[in-house]
């Protein structure tokens, strides 16, 4: 289709973006639209502002948590000492019925 029995295009603004990683990229807008503050970079995906000398940060990633870095979120080192004497105990109960078995069975 040609520009006949598609009507006129609508005027355009090219705005010049740039990203941490000093790309540029130059979206275009309709003229009367409102240019956003920050544009996602399509080639590392950081954002992008308009300022080529102070672009925006690129966003903070947290690292991989392991499964003992959550159970110390959620709980104290009391807690923790709590529990592993508990455990402890029942396996020490546990260790002293079968050593019982053990020797009731010997004999």
């Amino acid at each position: 289709m040609g520009e006949a029995e598609r009507g006129e295009s609508a005027p355009r603004v090219r705005v010049a973006f740039y990203c941490a990683n000093k790309h540029q990229v130059m979206p275009s807008f309709a003229h009367e639209a409102l240019v956003p503050e920050e544009w996602d970079c399509p080639r590392c995906g950081f954002p992008a502002g308009q300022d080529p000398d102070a672009p925006p940060a690129p966003p903070r990633t947290e690292p991989y948590k392991t499964h003992l870095a959550y159970v110390k979120e959620r709980r104290t080192v009391a807690d923790g000492q709590a529990i592993l004497d508990e455990a402890l105990e029942k396996l020490r109960a546990n260790r002293a019925a079968v050593e019982a078995a053990i020797k009731a069975n010997a004999n």
